[in-house]
């Protein structure tokens, strides 16, 4: 399983809430899942099985699946949850 998580220039934002994704994996003691982060612009659907987006560019990642919109990106309770919730939907645990 891959999880992209996604935003405007690829950099800051998605960068940080691709190492509390990681972070939320390894409290879990959950392996085999790949985590990278991207822009929106370069993101495409075949990236990744779950993508991550702050609410401000949600709109603008309608396209690319299976969408995951975080409220607040620096909430690490929303993103435990929101990250529980997708791998309890695809049977990793």
């Amino acid at each position: 399983m891959k999880i992209l998580a996604v935003c405007g220039s690829g950099l800051g934002t998605s960068f940080m809430v691709e190492m509390n994704i990681k972070q939320i994996l390894d409290e879990l003691g959950v392996t085999g899942v790949e985590v990278e982060h991207s822009d929106l612009s370069s993101a495409t659907p075949g990236d990744a099985d779950v993508f991550f987006l702050a609410k401000d560019i949600a709109e603008g990642g309608a396209g690319l699946g299976e969408v995951v919109v975080l409220e607040s990106i620096i909430d690490m309770d929303e993103l435990r949850t929101k990250v529980t919730e997708v791998l309890r939907q695809k049977n990793v645990i």
